[in-house]
């Protein structure tokens, strides 16, 4: 399938954008042609050893040489990029930092379309996907792939810690593992045995630590080894021990007596403890009552408090907004007398004036505030790709446009199931529910902006006061793939 035409060289996003918006960037949608490859990457994960190097492999088919096209290696947005060969040659301006010098594109099979990437010196943080994306003047494909990158430790190494439970304590350490290990005793039968206890932590390098011990009693198997295993490269590491009978303790009268006087504490300690958890659980009463009274509390001042808030964004004015038909993006249909506006896959021939969003599938309001408090209700109904808010009367409309209060737009999006604000970089809000209308409320004098859930008369986000600048303000509109929004009356 078509994916989204890569950014020129030239052009800078000063947004962090999530992956899955790259495949609704509508501003860059061609119409279909007849294809002329297919990009293909591996299906299974690509495993790689921490600190080796790894080839991610690629390829075009049918086999077409990938001299003369652009070949871009990217994570999760286009840019910066893993690795781009552009124009016969490496690329290296907008690479991410973290893959300096560590990538190079394998070109000895380009004249057959093989397009694979050489990371050296592999890293914890290279883990994860990887697009592989392949653009041919207005043609593009890509394919994911996947690389896991693991790590064997070191031997385990095996205490004896002393008696404990009628036996001897062992304990089996080892570290450097990626991923978490899998840690097993074993007699000399292969048979399992039941471990005392585990525990496995995370070292200031991300590699896995563990540690679990044993129990040994005698007459059991005094054989031992402890077994550890990379459960991705299915390769093991492992140690044994042999406990000699000497190491056993031998049951004398004076343990045995030792053994009564100290069932005799235990049952002291029990009573005495059995007293004080009487006086505890009084006590845990009175506390419980004094946390309840306390909690009502708490509800009647949050609710005070969403009282006065509701009070403090109230607009003074219902604003009746309208779309300008003049700056919308010619993928963008308004409804006459610019109440709605919907996404279209065909390009409408539009002048293309200084006032028009050339890249971005946007749309201003009529007018415009310069002061005062006004509101208007957005219906985005149930769909996927949308953003809502106002925008500076300057704001950009050519080239790469930044979507945060730096590029001179305040407003909230819906990205399938989640909920964005459009801050640098962006905030993830947890909404209990997608809304369904959006109430945008603009208070001019305050330089502050709000987002109200219109049905559920919930706050979604608000932008602090003085955020907004001087000039004119103007409600604005962005629409994803097939996205449809209504200004409510």
């Amino acid at each position: 399938m078509k994916k989204i035409r890569s950014l020129c060289q030239s052009s800078r996003a000063s947004s962090p954008l999530p992956g899955v918006l790259v495949f609704f960037l509508t501003s860059y949608v061609h119409n279909s042609e007849s294809a002329k490859f297919t990009v293909i990457g591996p299906r299974d994960p690509v495993i790689a050893t921490l600190g080796q190097e790894v080839v991610l492999p690629c390829h075009l088919s049918p086999s077409t040489s990938a001299a003369d096209v652009e070949v871009r290696w990217y994570r999760s947005q286009l840019l910066p990029y893993v690795h781009l060969y552009h124009d016969g040659m490496d690329q290296y301006e907008e690479q991410m930092p973290e893959y300096s010098r560590r990538t190079q594109l394998l070109a000895a099979g380009l004249m057959e379309g093989n397009i694979p990437l050489k990371i050296i010196n592999v890293a914890l943080s290279d883990e994860g996907q990887y697009h592989c994306f392949v653009q041919d003047d207005t043609f593009y494909e890509e394919a994911i792939l996947e690389l896991r990158v693991t790590a064997l430790g070191s031997s385990p190494l095996i205490s004896i810690e002393g008696h404990q439970d009628g036996g001897i304590l062992v304990v089996c350490r080892s570290a450097g593992w990626y991923p978490e290990p899998e840690v097993l005793w074993k007699d000399l039968s292969g048979r399992h045995l039941q471990t005392r206890s585990e525990t496995t932590s995370r070292g200031d390098d991300g590699l896995f630590e563990t540690q679990t011990t044993l129990v040994m009693k005698k007459h059991s198997s005094q054989n031992l080894s402890c077994c550890i295993r990379n459960t991705v490269l299915n390769e093991e590491k492992e140690a044994a021990i042999y406990v000699a009978d000497s190491f056993f303790l031998k049951v004398t009268p004076w343990m045995a007596a030792l053994s009564v006087i100290l069932v005799v504490l235990v049952g002291l300690i029990g009573v005495t403890a059995y007293l004080f958890k009487m006086k505890g659980t009084l006590t845990k009463e009175v506390g419980k009552r004094d946390t309840e009274i306390g909690k009502r509390d708490r509800e009647i001042e949050k609710r005070d408090n969403e009282i006065r808030w509701r009070r403090s964004v109230a607009p003074i004015e219902e604003a009746t907004v309208t779309l300008d038909p003049d700056s919308a993006h010619p993928h963008l249909v308004l409804s006459e007398g610019g109440r709605s506006v919907r996404w279209e896959h065909t390009r409408q021939e539009l002048p293309d004036s200084p006032e028009r969003f050339s890249t971005w599938a946007c749309v201003l309001g009529h007018g415009g505030f310069t002061s005062g408090r006004h509101c208007w209700k957005v219906e985005v109904g149930d769909g996927q790709v949308w953003a809502v808010g106002v925008a500076r009367e300057s704001v950009g409309r050519k080239g790469g446009i930044s979507l945060s209060p730096e590029g001179g737009i305040w407003a909230v999006q819906q990205l399938g199931d989640q909920f964005y604000a459009l801050t640098s970089p962006e905030t993830l809000l947890p909404l209990s529910q997608a809304p369904c209308r959006v109430r945008v409320c603009l208070d001019c004098d305050r330089g502050q902006v709000t987002f109200i859930d219109a049905g559920a008369e919930a706050p979604i986000f608000t932008f602090p006061p003085g955020s907004l600048p001087g000039e004119r303000i103007r409600p604005w509109l962005w629409l994803g793939w097939e996205s449809r929004l209504q200004l409510c009356p």
